[in-house]
């Protein structure tokens, strides 16, 4: 009976991972389920203070700003102080804030002042939350298991963030406008309880005698001086350019392209989620089979590919078809991607470097969403998508052959210099 009992533990999280990277994906469940609720209801709430377009658009700002403001300086903190503390202290903040959203909304004190300040807040403890826990997974298993674990963490992602949460929050939201943030808040608090548990090895703290500046120039150094991981963050910026374009307007796309109602646009982005699940399963065996390189060189052809297919389509069943590959795609590429940096970049460089690859995500977007909206309202809905098709095709033939050197990673020891 205990075997019985045992054995959905031991398939999500392999013994093999130890029990502090079991405390530490617990801690992430338990988060991405308070986030996935907030996704839909976040927009509610705004929506029911205001319905000035401007206002609106300011809480997706407040989003991506702390990360474009914070996202390297938040690097320079995971390098210099206790990473798990960090993670605690920030779990514990966002709890502290949305409990204060909370009590504003039951009293009817809320506006939309408030709002876009809590979605600042909880922007910037993300920032600093994020920079901490990306660097655990490293010292918590062995250098061969970093894919599988990855490939967890991004599933608990996938699942409970994009998946399973956001109806859950619309519904919650529709019982009780302060009900989500209250189980949200509640999840941020018992995610710290969960991520104190972990244990991680000693490490000496970075920057005794160096300024901020001096630490941020000593990041970015390093990866200006690493070939593979500087090819990394240049297509991981130039990808998120010609996704953002094309993605701002899907929702228009959903409705003009395929004649979808809003419930079909919910579809084509469960799509995405379902493929998701589809790539965290089946990562493990992709990365016993494919060399690293070649997994990241096929997902740069699925997304040129994924641009395409909806330039090209009018059909919702062919379209919900491509945004299911795009999620299996976007799930491998992102473990993938999250496990040649933690090989390749040492230690104590870990926080920085991952906070310019953060910067690069959100960066890229930042471009690419007025790109999108612009060509869209110049030379039809398609223009987005033919601008992604285009320039993803120009940077596959690009970088491909620099992908050899990503592979190449694989068997260099966390320190190593390229």
């Amino acid at each position: 009976m205990t075997a019985i009992t045992a054995w959905p533990i031991d398939v999500v999280a392999p013994p093999r991972l130890g029990r502090s990277f079991r405390w530490l994906l617990a801690s992430t469940i338990v988060n991405n389920a308070g986030d996935g609720v907030a996704v839909s209801a976040g927009p509610l709430l705004v929506a029911s203070q205001t319905r000035e377009p401007f206002l609106v658009s300011l809480a997706l700002l407040m989003e991506y700003l702390p990360v474009l403001l914070f996202g390297v300086i938040g690097g320079v903190a995971a390098d210099r102080f206790d990473r798990r503390r960090m993670v605690v202290g920030m779990n514990l903040a966002r709890s502290f804030v949305l409990a204060v959203l909370v009590a504003t909304v039951v009293t009817g004190a809320v506006n939309i002042a408030l709002i876009l300040a809590t979605l600042f807040v909880l922007g910037t403890s993300e920032t600093f939350a994020d920079s901490a826990s990306s660097t655990l997974v490293p010292s918590l298993v062995a250098r061969e298991d970093l894919g599988i674990a990855n490939a967890r963490m991004q599933g608990a992602f996938v699942v409970l963030n994009q998946l399973v949460g956001p109806p859950i929050g619309a519904f919650l939201f529709v019982v009780g406008m302060a009900v989500p943030f209250a189980a949200n808040a509640a999840a941020f608090a018992l995610g710290a309880v969960l991520v104190s548990r972990v244990v991680t090895s000693t490490r000496a703290a970075s920057g005794e005698g160096k300024g901020v500046r001096s630490e941020i120039a000593e990041g970015f150094r390093w990866l200006l001086a690493h070939p593979p991981m500087r090819t990394l963050a240049l297509t991981i910026l130039t990808f998120n350019v010609t996704f953002g374009a094309a993605w701002s307007v899907l929702v228009l796309y959903a409705g003009e392209r395929l004649g979808m109602n809003a419930v079909g646009f919910g579809l084509l982005t469960t799509a995405v989620a379902v493929g998701g699940v589809v790539g965290t399963v089946a990562y493990g065996s992709l990365e016993r089979r494919f060399a690293l390189g070649n997994i990241m060189r096929v997902g740069l052809l699925i997304e040129t590919g994924t641009h395409l297919s909806l330039a090209l389509t009018t059909s919702p069943a062919v379209a919900l078809a491509t945004m299911v590959v795009f999620g299996a795609h976007a799930s491998v590429w992102a473990t993938t991607s999250t496990v040649v940096r933690q090989r390749a970049v040492p230690d104590e460089l870990m926080g920085r470097v991952g906070g310019v690859y953060r910067v690069a995500i959100i960066g890229g977007l930042v471009i690419g969403t007025p790109i999108g909206g612009l060509l869209a309202s110049t030379f039809g809905i398609t223009a987005p998508f033919w601008f992604g098709f285009f320039g993803s095709a120009l940077l596959v033939a690009i970088l491909w052959r620099q992908f050899l050197h990503i592979a190449h990673d694989d068997a260099q020891p966390a320190g190593a210099e390229a």
